[in-house]
């Protein structure tokens, strides 16, 4: 039986048509580590949400599309807990023409969580301190 906490919940995924087109429109972030990409934002609902995408033009094959997609959830539901818990949409695209190995999607997915947390942190953190001397100085 799997743990409550390793779920991969309805909650988390990306549907909405809408989300999806103001996620991939300018003014988002996106990083790649081969053989992925990420798109995000900051959203407005209360739960990160997240998009798996294969591309036909990658796989020909569905068995093979749906394989890579199990590979991003299982290793997306892994190592979800590195990122804060500000509510994101990500999308994660599969870039490579050939099938990879669960190790190094594991292992490029807990890269690309990582860059995203230092991206969020350095946005954050250089935006609050301005804020706090624009404040200081008005008084």
């Amino acid at each position: 039986m799997i743990p409550e906490g390793n779920l991969f919940p309805k909650q988390e995924r990306l549907c909405s048509q809408k989300a999806i087109e103001t996620l991939f429109t300018g003014g988002n972030r996106a990083f790649s580590a081969f053989p992925l990409r990420v798109v995000y934002r900051k959203a407005e609902t209360a739960h990160t949400q997240v998009l798996f995408s294969v591309s036909k033009r990658h796989f020909k094959h569905a068995v093979d599309r749906n394989r890579a997609k199990r590979q991003l959830r299982e290793a997306w539901r892994k190592d979800r807990d590195i990122l804060p818990e500000d509510p994101l949409h990500l999308a994660f695209m599969w870039l490579s023409d050939e099938p990879q190995p669960t190790e190094l999607i594991e292992r490029k997915m807990k890269n690309l969580l990582h860059r995203i947390q230092e991206d969020l942190c350095s946005t954050n953190s250089s935006s609050s301190p301005s804020a706090s001397t624009n404040d200081s100085s008005a008084q």
